[in-house]
């Protein structure tokens, strides 16, 4: 089967969501940060191990780039780092919610295993 190619006109605005949450693991984070709150980047990295610590770390910073998530740094050795979803990117709470749900209808329907 072959994909179909949306030619989105500039500004379109499903290709300026895309945008913000396009990328392997940018929903993923996403999913995790809305429902379990403010986490650290090894919480992170734990609950997403096919995610290598370089790619993660290159999602977060185009994420607090977008204002979608915020960071703070703590002044400790070794360092510790957490990541919360700001107000901004609240707004994109029923977006994952969404493909949470389409994706449990999908693994059901497809057999596949449902986490």
């Amino acid at each position: 089967m072959q994909r179909q190619i949306y030619d989105c006109a500039a500004g379109c605005p499903v290709e300026s969501t895309l945008q913000v949450i396009a990328g392997k693991w940018k929903s993923v984070i996403l999913y995790h940060l809305l429902t379990t709150g403010t986490c650290r980047f090894s919480t992170l990295q734990k609950r997403l191990p096919g995610c290598s610590r370089r790619m993660l770390a290159r999602q977060l910073q185009e994420m607090l780039q977008d204002g979608v998530i915020a960071k703070r740094v703590y002044p400790v050795v070794p360092p510790k780092t957490e990541y919360w979803v700001t107000p901004f990117g609240q707004t994109l709470k029923p977006v994952i919610m969404a493909m949470e749900a389409w994706g449990r209808q999908y693994n059901s329907v497809n057999g596949n295993i449902i986490s």
